[in-house]
């Protein structure tokens, strides 16, 4: 190992002491056994010989974060000399002082707070990304500066990237649940009150939602490891850190339940945490693994770059004549593409839901920062699963006629800059929602993406025509987020919006399939236009539009809503009724299917936008039904 490596490990191992003795303070509430900062009494830094144990735990809690303080400074110190020349290296490194920086600052806050469980919760986050960053240091450094080629498929950095997301998210459901003092709320364990869905309530929620999503990242890291045993043999680190997460996961959650079974035991919320960060420290690690062995691993069929290829610092670097190599283009151009990465048109689709469904929850005007932040978020949120479905569909795309001059196809984006570049915004998502929304509504954002981009675009799209059917749980969860954001829980009436657009999905994108399914058949995508042919499709249209218009007027009582909601439900519903019928009649006829079709899908749009301001319109006006 050089001496950067050394000095990294070392930085990792102490900054993961430092989480785990954090724990240790926390469960034997020793944070305000030193009330000054950073001294644990006024004019007196070492404690006297006769303190309590809660006073040395603290201190030594400050002294271990004093120690990082040093070496992350020595760490940025030696990207300086050594690795100058290798900005992702040497960035992050410094990085890591201005992460450190506000740690300390936030465990001043925390102490000045009284240990609020908000400061803790913020203190502990700030911990975990400080330790993903220095884990990224140290795994960067072991692989060349420059890597030449386009590598192998990211699909399974993809997958990893989702686990290391949803356990970041976790550690900050189960902190989330100690701030609210939620931990025994329930007794017992699996079950919570005798059951695995127990009401929600302020009082239940916090403790009720980190189960739940133990449980979905528990299954994503098992998933993780099955994958890696099937296809990362190879990659000898790959494997290892994808069992080793796989491992401690249901070993962390047998933990948790000691939690609530001894009543919090201070070894129990240590083991539990120190487990918890032991995973995310895994899984982050095993992001960056995968992604340079993806890359530093030649694809099928093409030979790694040769001396004369160009790049920068791990890079993508194509040979100089590689005639799908970008041609050179302004900033303008670039910015365009990555924009276009993320199918613009299908946020606004997406955002026409969000707000409706926050001023039906709020009864009224939400505050406006809160809308704007939700929007922020859901906008990025889409835009990183639509940048990742692009890198994921590039072959499929330069098929077909509707999608062959997306960036990638067209070559105005590199493949690996598009996943960084969805994975970046994805997390940026999950940060603007969880810091100015709330956790809720951040992890059904990154459920949204996964589901897109994992159910739909890899299990679904190409092996079944029921794709777009299932896959469309994705593109109606934005106003359930919208709900979670006012609430902070998802309610009924939640759900019935989410049914709506999920039953609204399939004769909307049947409609435009129908216009395209040449296109569909000449990628081998199979739509259900292509597979089960044009008269079959209109009629599924047709029983889906049923359903979406019952669904719509069902909404009418569950949400308690006016009588401007029910007059436009029904109008809006006769209308597609009656184009979904029309359609169905001429289905026998290609030509006239065709218009019907397209007269359908823009109907379909029209249809959702003014449905859901009529939600907004009947929350606001509440007009009673007669």
């Amino acid at each position: 190992m050089t001496r950067f490596q050394k000095l990294a490990a070392t930085t990792v191992a102490t900054t993961f002491l430092l989480v785990v003795i954090g724990v240790v303070v926390r469960s034997t509430n020793s944070g305000v056994a030193c009330p000054t900062w950073p001294g644990c009494f006024p004019g007196q830094f070492l404690p006297g010989l006769d303190a309590s144990p809660n006073v040395w735990f603290e201190w030594v809690h400050r002294t271990v974060a004093v120690i990082i303080g040093v070496l992350v400074l020595g760490l940025a110190g030696l990207a300086l000399l050594d690795h100058r020349d290798r900005p992702s290296i040497l960035w992050p490194s410094l990085a890591t002082v201005g992460i450190a920086l506000f740690q300390a600052w936030l465990g001043r806050e925390t102490v000045r707070l009284g240990n609020t469980g908000p400061s803790v919760t913020a203190h502990l986050a700030t911990a975990m990304i400080l330790l993903g960053v220095l884990l990224f240091v140290l795994v960067r450094s072991f692989y060349p500066a420059r890597i030449g080629g386009r590598g192998s498929s990211q699909r399974f950095t993809l997958l990893t990237a989702l686990g290391a997301a949803t356990t970041y998210a976790l550690l900050l459901f189960g902190s989330n649940v100690t701030a609210r003092d939620a931990a025994l709320v329930f007794p017992d364990w699996p079950l919570m009150g005798g059951t695995l869905v127990p009401p929600l309530t302020d009082a239940t929620s916090a403790h009720v939602l980190h189960r739940w999503v133990a449980i979905a990242v528990g299954l994503i890291a098992a998933a993780i490891a099955v994958v890696a045993w099937r296809t990362q043999r190879e990659h000898r680190w790959t494997l290892r850190l994808a069992i080793l997460a796989g491992v401690l996961f249901p070993i962390q959650a047998i933990v948790g339940g000691l939690q609530v079974l001894t009543r919090l035991e201070p070894w129990t919320q240590t083991a539990h945490l120190a487990l918890g960060g032991a995973i995310w420290g895994a899984m982050a690690s095993l992001v960056v693994v995968s992604y340079y062995e993806a890359r530093t691993t030649p694809a099928l069929g093409r030979a790694m770059a040769g001396p004369g290829a160009r790049g920068d610092d791990g890079d993508l670097a194509d040979d100089a004549s590689d005639a799908n190599a970008p041609a050179p283009r302004t900033v303008t151009d670039t910015l365009r593409a990555y924009v276009a990465l993320t199918k613009p048109r299908i946020i606004e689709l997406l955002l026409v839901t969000t707000v409706p469904a926050m001023i039906l929850a709020a009864r009224g005007l939400p505050r406006l920062d809160l809308v704007f932040w939700t929007l922020l978020g859901g906008s990025l949120a889409a835009g990183s699963a639509n940048a990742i479905n692009c890198y994921l569909d590039r072959d499929i795309d330069g098929l077909m006629a509707r999608t062959r001059r997306r960036p990638l196809p067209a070559h105005e984006v590199e493949p690996e800059r598009a996943v960084v570049f969805g994975i970046t915004l994805g997390v940026a998502s999950f940060a603007v929602l969880t810091v100015f929304v709330n956790l809720v509504s951040a992890f059904l954002a990154l459920l949204a993406i996964a589901f897109y981009v994992l159910v739909y675009t890899v299990l679904l799209k190409r092996t079944t025509p029921q794709n777009i059917v299932i896959g469309g749980a994705a593109g109606a969860l934005p106003p359930v987020i919208g709900w979670a954001a006012v609430t902070g829980n998802v309610g009924l009436p939640a759900l019935m919006l989410f049914a709506l657009v999920f039953y609204w999905t399939p004769p909307h994108f049947w409609a435009l399939s129908l216009r395209i399914r040449k296109d569909y058949a000449a990628a081998g995508v199979p739509m259900l236009p292509v597979v089960r042919g044009v008269p079959e499709t209109t009629r599924q249209i047709g029983l889906y539009s049923i359903l979406l218009v019952a669904i719509s007027l069902a909404l009418w009582s569950v949400a308690r809503m006016g009588a401007i909601y029910l007059v436009a439900a029904t109008v809006l519903g006769a209308i597609f009724l009656w184009r979904a019928y029309a359609l169905w009649r001429a289905g026998s006829s290609p030509e006239a299917s065709t218009a019907g079709a397209i007269r359908l899908y823009r109907y379909s749009i029209t249809y959702l936008g003014l449905l859901f301001l009529a939600v907004a319109v009947d929350a606001l006006v509440s007009v009673p039904f007669a």
